[in-house]
């Protein structure tokens, strides 16, 4: 009798074994790879009345946006947000609750919170993530706050946060361009009337509307090195951005 269930524990061991062998990448017991990471940022403004600033900033050369990057946080004019990252839900990010002080503070509006999980290997040279938040400055077409954030990793982790807070300017009058009334009337031989109706007709025209001009309120232009399981804020003096990394064990 032993040795009848010695030779079955064997070969069930055996087979579990072969299976295991043959089981399919997909079925095999899940492993976190190594250098696994939650990644969390919060984006937020500081409820501030940009006049009342010390350092004015309209007029400062900001260099155009990165074109054919991936999204992190895009919304349009409609709200719809895009992200080229798999988002976890709010409610997994350790941030959550920070975000949420800082906004029952009464100081702050929050203007994303964005958490997924990515492996950040040693020598991780990221890629720039696209970021358009905040009002939308209809006039100019744009979000108010945007640019990029930029994660890699030598030995320690690196954020790259590269954020404008832009506000709309004042739209230039119109300006109405009339040919001259000497060049209407060398002209007047093949017109049917007048150089005065010609004017008159061109003053009844709409004239296209320039866009709004974009004018700088502030910026963050900031590397921060950072450790899993610490909470930096990277700010200017109406936008911050809260960033945390968590370490994900097998």
């Amino acid at each position: 009798m032993q040795a009848r269930d010695l030779c079955f524990k064997q070969a069930l061991t055996a087979a579990l074994a072969l299976a295991f062998v043959l089981m399919p990448a997909g079925k095999a017991l899940a492993q976190t790879p190594d250098d696994f990471y939650r990644a969390e940022v919060v984006i937020v403004e500081r409820l501030v009345d940009p006049s009342a600033l010390e350092e004015q900033m309209a007029g400062m050369p900001v260099e155009p946006p990165l074109s054919g990057i991936r999204s992190l946080w895009v919304e349009d004019a409609n709200s719809n947000r895009v992200s080229d990252v798999r988002l976890a839900a709010r409610n997994e990010l350790y941030l959550n609750q920070a975000a949420a002080r800082l906004e029952n503070s009464g100081n702050y509006r929050v203007l994303a919170t964005a958490g997924w999980y990515q492996t950040f290997p040693p020598n991780y040279n990221g890629r720039p993530m696209r970021v358009a938040v905040g009002k939308w400055l209809g006039g100019a077409g744009e979000r108010a706050v945007e640019g990029h954030i930029e994660i890699d990793r030598q030995r320690y982790l690196h954020v790259k946060v590269h954020l404008n807070h832009w506000q709309e300017g004042e739209r230039p009058e119109p300006v109405m361009v009339v040919p001259e009334a000497e060049a209407q009337a060398d002209e007047a031989g093949s017109n049917e009337y007048s150089a005065g109706d010609q004017v008159a007709e061109l003053a009844t025209r709409p004239v296209a509307a320039e866009p709004a001009p974009l004018e700088l309120i502030t910026w963050i232009r900031e590397t921060r090195r950072m450790r899993s399981e610490e909470i930096h804020f990277i700010d200017s003096p109406t936008v911050g951005v809260l960033v945390f990394f968590r370490k994900i064990e097998g």
